[in-house]
């Protein structure tokens, strides 16, 4: 094992997060090669910098007219755009968006956690959570009604076992007892558990009641002795369109919780700024009891990985994010504008599936935030998708075959009562 990595487990020993390291996650380590090299570099060669791969002139990358006169002149420098980022992202964006962490989640104001990595997307933030802390013969515990890549990425990549509860109780809250009882049957006494709120397919986000059952059952496991790394997949954090929706992160309950719980926020710009073709994600730990040099050394074993996977994550987007953030003059408006037609479309749907309350064809799951909703369907979800794409050029997901999942957040509101008239209509065509 590398020298540096053995110094990063050293720091780490004895840690929750030395429990949940994978064998790759023991060996990674941040290299004191090119990238940390030119870091330094950046700081100190003032005569002569020749350490990164980048033609440059004048102090500024070379680039293409053609790409930088599409921005508005002086709006960035040259280097804003077409120089690399920092491997871990612009020091000044990930500091904004922790800072913004304690705005959206107010319980986390005096907390101690880790800066956030950025990461290119939160797809890419969940794969290296697999790469470092999950392997063969561990547990990861799920939702039954969950995103199908969370499969792709830890089942298929890592070979590890994936267990599920029932998102819902028979009377459409969150399961809190189900999630219990599969984590509690785990033998090993130490799971991984990734929730996903609001949740996709569903579009459910407990209520703030059910949020604090989690943390409080899952803090309940850790005092009986159970290692739990607690993932949260903030995807569409922010879309909450009911009164008694938790509105804050289930990181922020827990990063503080308990020396046996590890958090993990992992969260992206990508809806919550409506910069989804940008791929800006970011990581965030926290566990009781980790300093300032744990954090560091695991932000060191995230900067390895990614340095040996991507190296380092988009340039530009991060630039034009950061300048929004700072100074954009209709950032907030335009948040703002969009978050309400969300709600209205919500409300919309709402109103049009009532005119079908009581079909046994295509029953909707509880769902109050986010992009989405889904049905549980009577006959085979991948019949009906299919005859809805054929027959009325209408195109929807399928998910296991029993779950149909309407996307909301891309129909018009006033093109979603036609919507939801055509998918009654074709499940009674396709199932009869």
């Amino acid at each position: 094992m590398h020298v540096l990595a053995k110094e990063l487990n050293e720091t780490l020993q004895g840690t929750i997060v030395d429990a949940m390291l994978s064998d790759v996650g023991r060996r990674m380590f941040f290299p004191k090669g090119i990238v940390a090299q030119s870091a330094e570099a950046g700081k100190k060669a003032t005569r002569f910098n020749a350490t990164i791969g980048m033609a440059t002139s004048g102090g500024q990358p070379m680039y293409l007219s053609d790409i930088y006169h599409q921005f508005t002149e002086n709006a960035f420098k040259p280097s804003e755009l077409f120089s690399y980022a920092p491997g871990g992202g612009d020091p000044a964006l990930r500091a904004l968006w922790k800072e913004q962490m304690v705005v959206k989640n107010p319980s986390l104001q005096g907390k101690t956690f880790s800066l956030p990595v950025v990461t290119s997307g939160l797809t890419h933030g969940l794969q290296l959570m697999a790469q470092l802390f999950v392997q063969e013969g561990d547990t990861l515990v799920i939702p039954n009604l969950a995103w199908d890549n969370y499969e792709l990425i830890f089942a298929h990549q890592t070979n590890a076992s994936i267990k599920t509860f029932d998102l819902y109780t028979p009377e459409g809250g969150f399961n809190v007892k189900g999630m219990r009882e599969v984590l509690a049957a785990i033998p090993e006494r130490k799971a991984r558990i990734l929730l996903n709120f609001p949740n996709n397919p569903t579009g459910y986000t407990p209520t703030k009641t059910e949020m604090q059952a989690i943390a409080d059952t899952l803090v309940s496991l850790a005092e009986e002795g159970m290692q739990l790394m607690v993932l949260s997949d903030d995807a569409y954090f922010g879309l909450f369109f009911e009164e008694d929706s938790a509105t804050q992160s289930l990181f922020a309950l827990l990063c503080d919780a308990h020396p046996n719980i590890f958090a993990v926020k992992c969260d992206a710009a990508t809806k919550e700024e409506m910069v989804w073709g940008f791929r800006i994600g970011f990581i965030t730990y926290g566990s009781k009891n980790l300093n300032e040099e744990q954090y560091d050394a695991l932000n060191k074993k995230t900067l390895g990985i990614i340095r040996s996977t991507v190296s380092n994550c988009d340039r530009p987007g991060q630039s034009l994010l950061l300048k929004a953030m700072r100074s954009g003059k209709h950032y907030e408006a335009d948040k703002q504008a969009a978050k309400i037609e969300m709600e209205k479309r919500y409300r919309t749907l709402k109103e049009a599936l009532k005119k079908h309350e009581g079909s046994d064809l295509l029953k909707p799951h509880p769902f109050n935030s986010g992009y989405f909703m889904a049905f549980d369907c009577k006959g085979s979800a991948e019949q009906l998708r299919r005859h809805l794409l054929d027959t009325y050029q209408v195109g929807c997901i399928n998910i296991a075959d029993v779950t149909l999942r309407l996307a909301y957040c891309s129909v018009e509101c006033d093109r979603i009562a036609e919507l939801v008239d055509v998918v009654y209509q074709a499940a009674g065509e396709a199932w009869n």
